[in-house]
């Protein structure tokens, strides 16, 4: 059975939305997604709101609510029936988030069994013939063929296969055999 691995943050889970409340509340902004279209939350944040900003994603319950991307589960089920699903996500980059991020896929992917998570630091591990991710220099280290899910940062980027939203993951998996 071929293998797809599926980024967490800004691509099963709205990690930016709840960054950007967190920062507008603290800051009593009004930053929206299209103020970060084509560059990162971190790109437009003043230096001194950088440490605030890390401890957001430093704070025990950052992980554990956030919003489901939409049509990420019943796609991802789908093709769970034709592929083997791995969530790989970089969560040593935030120790803290190892534990929330275990309990937020449990109550919304409980389809993908435990066995099928990989909490990493550095994706060029990842062995599959798919990446789904939100992160251009993952793509890049991976020998299968990675899809670039869009996100504000990575709007400009091109030299990959784009996929706009878990309806374009669907259509681009429609007709490719799982096995």
């Amino acid at each position: 059975m071929r293998r797809i691995c599926v980024d967490m943050d800004e691509v099963m889970a709205d990690t930016l939305a709840e960054h950007l409340r967190r920062y507008n509340q603290a800051f009593d902004e009004d930053l929206t997604l299209e103020d970060l279209a084509g560059k990162g939350l971190w790109a437009i944040a003043p230096m001194d709101r950088q440490e605030e900003l890390r401890a957001f994603l430093d704070a025990e319950d950052f992980f554990e609510d956030l919003p489901v991307m939409p049509g990420a589960q019943p796609v991802l089920k789908g093709l769970s029936a034709r592929f083997e699903i791995f969530i790989a996500t970089q969560a040593m980059a935030v120790p803290n988030s190892l534990g929330p991020k275990y309990r937020w896929l449990q109550r919304h992917f409980s389809f993908v069994p435990p066995t099928h998570y990989v909490f990493c630091g550095d994706k060029s591990i990842l062995r599959a013939d798919y990446l789904i991710d939100d992160q251009p220099r993952n793509l890049e280290k991976f020998a299968g063929q990675g899809l670039l899910y869009s996100a504000p940062h990575n709007l400009a980027v091109t030299g990959f296969v784009r996929v706009e939203n878990w309806l374009g993951v669907g259509e681009y998996f429609r007709n490719v055999r799982g096995s």
